[in-house]
């Protein structure tokens, strides 16, 4: 686009720019945000070389897209831009690496090196270049996590053995001296002040973490000392609720007493933000923090993944050196929509190995304990997935290996789980097409059907039984043009359904806003259903039970005969069915395919052409961040 043909009411253009910064927004690379804020950060120091000003664009572009820092070397042929019209972003004038990283060295915006002891807008490291808030979250993050990754202090071994040997029952499928690495897992939470417990779905975290709570409960309860103050939190208020009610099901754990159980019961979780104390209209800083710490003994953290680097640096910060702090979760999951990757980052190089680790799983082995290597005696990575059969976890398992050829086999040998039509299903009248829509309006007529019949319980298990997942919200991929061809569909083939009105009977429903007075919370799913007066309530499990609401009394919902992979995140459905889109979708990653696909407990219908499938497998979501290095160093892949 010429500077004559920019249209004066396009908010994505930054109209007074000029030189680089002019030429990468016009090119989609940079917001108008990021040439704004390069622009006055230059102002402040005199800076006008045009080098330096796009060298701290993109360092202020980094943390918009997931990124801690920019790397000058390699960003001409890293960067990715969501944009249909884009140019071709290797004929755009990018500086040579050398000479920019020199020129980016000697400018008053910038500090070289690791030092805290002068400080400046930006941060280069060789040739790295992040914003200085990054860098110091990260050096931050790294420092708290070395610090807390010591002994708990006095542990009863007798006890702790004790309550291993009742909680964790033997594994019939054990090998002789393989070690059972949830009971692993356990040992490390109780004698440690730091332990990460990472694994994909149907691992058995979960029922670890029930177990490592009623071990501890057992520790205090053995040094006759007061049980520990226990706070359970997650990023989101919907992993927070799944979180309290997983823990509820202690009392059906063989070996955990009563009284036990009825502790392990009465604890609540909550989102992290609440946890730490958040502050009205700030969102970076929190009532609990360095100099005033959170109370709790025990910090349980479920689905880590979604934890961003600044959100993890307030976390840490405001742990009590004393206290223990639990991670849970999938390694290999979407991150956190904002910058950083760091559970990735703590997990460090895969491991595998032990009773949990599945045949096809190939990988190095735990490092020794007092190996010095990283957070080696901190981490326990389970494998063994319990959720799901070989079919699906084949897929799952080579998709997370980076294995494109071994991806495309597992699917081809498919199986009663698994089912691939290696077709574009935006075609009309292709097979995958039929499918599709015969699943949908099955699935859709059983959820009808019970919300029609008033049977809420019944609406509510039809619904969790079946999805169609997307990687786009938008477009002719997009969750909201399936959710209207879904509706469609069922029009057309369910006598009595009707979507001409916004609280019809039968309309799934998907909460968009956390709402702590009703403990509904963005990702939350239910459904309308009819009720004994004629009039409908919006329905949504909880505990076990069932909760309902007027429509009146219902925030922000969307209608989710489709969702997308993001929002699916941390949920389990019966049977999937996943549309992707065309291979060059930046969406279309390794973490977005693999988090989809175990999503799954039955069943996978993947409907992409083979050229989407290796697209999303050879691309990792490819974070840049630092924190891996500082915690494992140089070379930790």
């Amino acid at each position: 686009m010429s500077t004559t043909d920019a249209d004066p009411f396009d908010a994505r253009l930054a109209l007074r720019a000029e030189g680089a910064l002019r030429t990468f927004n016009e090119a989609g690379v940079l917001s108008a945000a990021d040439v704004h804020v390069a622009r006055r950060l230059g102002a402040l120091v005199d800076e006008t070389d045009d080098a330096v000003l796009l060298a701290v664009a993109l360092a202020v572009r980094a943390p918009r897209v997931g990124h801690v820092h920019t790397d000058l070397a390699s960003v001409a042929t890293s960067t990715v831009v969501d944009a249909e019209d884009a140019v071709d972003l290797g004929s755009l004038p990018w500086p040579a690496p050398d000479s920019w990283v020199d020129t980016v060295a000697a400018s008053a915006l910038v500090v070289q090196g690791d030092d805290d002891g002068t400080r400046a807008p930006l941060r280069l490291l060789g040739t790295r270049l992040a914003l200085d808030r990054y860098w110091h979250e990260e050096r931050r993050v790294a420092a708290d996590l070395r610090t807390l990754d010591a002994p708990a202090g006095a542990v009863d071994e007798v006890v702790l053995e004790a309550g291993i040997s009742r909680l964790f029952l033997p594994d019939v499928d054990a090998e002789p001296g393989q070690l059972d690495l949830q009971a692993e897992a356990a040992r490390t939470a109780v004698r440690r002040r730091l332990a990460v417990i990472a694994g994909g779905p149907g691992t058995g975290k979960t029922t670890t973490v029930r177990k490592i709570v009623a071990l501890l409960l057992e520790q205090a309860n053995a040094a006759g000392a007061p049980a520990p103050l226990i706070a359970l939190a997650a990023p989101t208020g919907k992993a927070a609720a799944r979180m309290e009610e997983s823990l509820r099901e202690t009392a059906g754990d063989p070996g955990i007493t009563p009284d036990v159980a009825a502790r392990i019961g009465a604890l609540t979780a909550s989102t992290l933000h609440r946890l730490l104390g958040s502050i009205p209209e700030v969102r970076t800083r929190f009532r609990h923090h360095r100099t005033n710490r959170l109370p709790h003994d025990v910090v349980i953290v479920d689905e880590t993944s979604m934890v961003s680097l600044s959100l993890m640096a307030r976390l840490v910060e405001a742990v009590r050196p004393d206290a223990r702090l639990i991670l849970v979760g999938d390694p290999g999951q979407l991150v956190s929509v904002e910058a950083g990757a760091v559970l990735g980052d703590i997990v460090g190089p895969a491991r595998s190995g032990g009773t949990d680790a599945a045949p096809e799983t190939t990988g190095s082995s735990p490092s020794p304990p007092g190996s010095g290597k990283g957070l080696d005696e901190a981490v326990v990575v389970l494998q063994r997935v319990r959720r799901f059969g070989r079919e699906i976890s084949a897929v799952a398992q080579a998709v997370s290996a980076g294995d494109a050829d071994g991806t495309v086999d597992a699917l081809r040998r498919g199986g009663s789980a698994v089912e691939w039509f290696a077709e574009d299903v935006a075609g009309t009248g292709t097979e995958a097409l039929q499918v599709v829509r015969e699943r949908t309006v099955r699935a859709g007529r059983a959820v009808f059907e019970a919300s029609a019949a008033e049977d809420a319980a019944a609406a509510l298990r039809a619904l969790s039984d079946f999805r169609l997942l997307c990687a786009h919200r938008r477009g002719p991929y997009g969750a909201a043009d399936w959710t209207r061809t879904i509706e469609g569909w069922l029009t057309d083939a369910v006598p009595g359904f009707d979507a001409t009105h916004r609280w019809y009977v039968g309309r799934p429903l998907l909460v968009t806003t956390n709402d702590y007075g009703l403990r509904l919370f963005n990702g939350d799913t239910g459904v309308v259903v009819g009720t004994e007066t004629g009039e409908i309530a919006g329905v949504f499990e909880r505990a076990g039970g069932v909760v309902r609401y007027a429509p009146s009394r219902l925030g922000t919902v969307d209608t989710v005969h489709a969702m997308t992979v993001h929002k699916a995140q941390g949920s389990q459905f019966g049977e999937i069915v996943v549309v992707l889109p065309p291979p060059g979708s930046p969406l279309l990653t390794r973490e977005l395919l693999y988090t989809a696909v175990t999503r799954a407990e039955r069943r996978v219908t993947l409907v992409g052409s083979e050229e989407a499938i290796r697209a999303a497998v050879v691309r990792p979501a490819g974070r840049a961040t630092g924190l891996r290095e500082r915690l494992w160093g140089a070379g930790a892949e």
